[in-house]
This record gives C-alpha cells, sequence and structure tokens, in this order.
C-alpha cells in the first residue's frame, strides 16, 4: 500500500511563506488524485487544496488566491506553497490520495507572531 510522508511545516509569522512537500512510496503515484488537508486543535480534518490526474486544481475557498498545491510526478511528490499566511491557518498538514483512509504524521504549520 502507498505512504506518504509530510514535511515542511515550521514555525512563521502572519504573512509569511511556507512550502509544504509529501513524498509518496511505490510508483503508483502518478495514479492517484491527490489532496492536502489539515486539521487544527478541536476542528475536524478539512481538505485544503487537490490536483487531478489531469493536474486540476481545486482549494478551499478560505485559502483560494494564497495556496497553490502541485505535482511532480516524477519525483512521486506533492507539493502545497502556502503564501500570506494567516494565524486560522495553523494546523497540522497532511496529504493523501481520494479515497485512502489511512493517514500519515502529518507536518505542523504555525502562523503567530
Amino acid at each position: 500500500q502507498v505512504r506518504f510522508v509530510e514535511s515542511g511545516g515550521a514555525l512563521v509569522q502572519p504573512g509569511g511563506s511556507l512550502r509544504l512537500s509529501c513524498v509518496a512510496s511505490g510508483s503508483s503515484f502518478r495514479l492517484y488524485v491527490m489532496g492536502w488537508y489539515r486539521q487544527a486543535p478541536g476542528k475536524q480534518r478539512e481538505e485544503v487544496a487537490s490536483i487531478a490526474l489531469n493536474y486540476g486544481t481545486n482549494y478551499a475557498a478560505s485559502v483560494k488566491g494564497r495556496f497553490t498545491i502541485s505535482r511532480d510526478n516524477a519525483k512521486n511528490t506533492l507539493y502545497l506553497q502556502m503564501n500570506s499566511l494567516k494565524p486560522e491557518d495553523t494546523a497540522v498538514y497532511y496529504c493523501n490520495a481520494l479515497g485512502m483512509t489511512t493517514w500519515g504524521q502529518g507536518t505542523q504549520v504555525t502562523v503567530s507572531s
């Protein structure tokens, strides 16, 4: 079964930027619709962005215009470029393939001054 490892989270000031990465094991990454999700303390996990096999993208209203999802199938890697970060973006960020129910460790993003 494919596994995902997220990285790139950090403490950043409001207005700052971060790029998250998600590396997939195996050779089938290119066959998956992929998404970034986040879970803030006391809240349910929510989808932030997704990218289809044809590279079409969708974003949650709260991040549209600030976040960009991309993928590099040759490197089995999914990215999330996050700009103009806000305190409400603070959460653990996860990547996953559409329909999969096993989650990785995630990466912590904290936006605070």
